[in-house]
């Protein structure tokens, strides 16, 4: 007879069948690999360029921060899963009054569902997908790859951006990938994480044009949308898809947005999506069984946050300090020999190239462990290469040697982390 087996060790971790691995985001892996060193949020040794988030403090001219929120009666009942009408309506009446002025398709609060966080609005769209071809770009947001695996009532479709070509795609590059491909929906963040390229004008007024008349559903993350810079370091116009949308209600354009980056309320966790009201209905159905709706009074707290007159405040704010930080972080970069493809036109991250860097520093991966030597953290590229279900296992990433670096934080942690990254480079040398 076989000897009886030893109990578990409830001492060791083991692996439970019936869950699979599942991977870290970017900037949830490069602070986990921090935190085995030491760092904790808060600590001000550390120098976060990893964080995907902006500075959350008075800003010169901005709006007063909001530091307290009164929780009413009924707040401690749950929310509807659409969000309270309220904040829906006030939504509407802000991109109405922004972006659509003497238009006669106007967005209503139907058109509006608020959800707990960016990752819960983009997880409700996709779950509201059909059988079929999602395009996505390379590079893009990390969180994407696992959101385009979950589900799998839809394919997936790469679509490869040349840092040669400045991460430029054309409007005849986008019919050409939605025919050929047979794509019904796109899928991408304007301006893009990480690399900072921002379609907007006449050229966002094509690919609206183009996804109507292709049929092709547009999914623009806009969350980044109010960092944007023109040549020259000086301020520009927010910009959104919703300013070209000629019908809300029939064209195919579905926007997510929120307090996270563009109001500088991350943990808020308040973020909305924008659309069609059939597609809004799908959307809402499937939070139902997803996440079952946001906080409630953040929710009512978020309403006062919605005037043109404030965002305008606060968007002339961001612009004019996070300018200041972007050009210090370009020129800073570039002198220490990290090769950047294209300057950001948007958002508060640095897509740089350390492949002419001495040593081992040329590797991203190899870069970033390093920087942690330094108390300095940032994100290697490869986790920008969004690969859902990790079809392309097994191949060298194209942005092994990429490093995305953010000017989110203060400009005196900036500039103190570029301090560290220059010492460090120059010692390699």
């Amino acid at each position: 007879m076989s000897p009886p087996s030893p109990p578990h060790d409830r001492g060791h971790d083991r692996s439970i069948s019936a869950f699979r691995p599942v991977p870290r985001t970017g900037v949830i892996y490069v602070t986990t690999e921090a935190a085995k060193l030491g760092f904790h949020y808060g600590d001000a040794e550390w120098c976060n360029l990893g964080q995907g988030q902006p500075e959350t403090g008075a800003l010169p001219g901005a709006p007063p921060r909001i530091e307290s929120v009164t929780i009413h009666g009924d707040d401690q009942e749950y929310a509807p899963v659409a969000g309270l009408f309220e904040l829906r309506e006030a939504i509407a009446d802000l991109y109405n009054r922004l972006y659509r002025r003497g238009m006669s398709s106007r967005y209503s609060a139907e058109n509006v569902s608020v959800s707990g966080g960016g990752r819960a609005a983009l997880t409700r769209a996709a779950a509201s997908l059909g059988q079929i071809n999602l395009g996505h770009f390379l590079p893009d947001y990390t969180a994407y790859e696992e959101l385009l695996d979950v589900f799998g009532n839809f394919q997936a479709i790469p679509i490869l951006l040349e840092g040669d070509r400045g991460y430029g795609f054309s409007v005849g590059d986008l019919r050409r990938e939605i025919l050929g491909r047979g794509l019904s929906a796109l899928l991408l963040s304007n301006p893009c994480n990480p690399t900072g390229k921002h379609v907007r004008g006449e050229e966002l007024a094509a690919w609206v044009r183009s996804c109507d008349e292709l049929d092709c559903a547009l999914l623009v993350d806009e969350f980044y949308s109010h960092y944007v810079y023109e040549d020259g370091n000086e301020a520009a116009p927010m910009e959104s898809a919703a300013r070209y949308v000629e019908d809300v209600d029939r064209d195919p354009i579905l926007i997510f947005d929120g307090l996270t980056k563009n109001w500088r309320y991350p943990g808020w966790r308040v973020t909305w999506t924008v659309g069609p009201k059939s597609v809004i209905e799908a959307v809402a159905s499937a939070g139902s069984f997803l996440d079952g709706g946001g906080s409630k009074p953040m929710q009512r707290a978020a309403v006062g946050l919605m005037s043109a007159d404030h965002v305008r405040a606060e968007t002339a704010a961001i612009q004019k300090v996070f300018s200041k930080k972007r050009r210090l972080m370009i020129d800073r970069l570039r002198k220490m020999g990290i090769v950047i493809d294209v300057e950001p036109e948007g958002t508060f991250y640095v897509w740089g190239s350390t492949a002419e860097l001495p040593g081992t520093l040329s590797d991203g991966h190899a870069f970033f462990r390093a920087a942690l030597q330094e108390k300095v953290i940032c994100v290697p590229g490869e986790f920008f290469d969004v690969n859902p279900g990790k079809r392309r296992a097994g191949r060298p990433s194209r942005f092994r040697n990429h490093v995305r670096f953010s000017f989110g934080p203060s400009e005196e942690v900036v500039s103190r982390a570029l301090d560290r990254l220059e010492a460090m480079v120059a010692r390699a040398r």
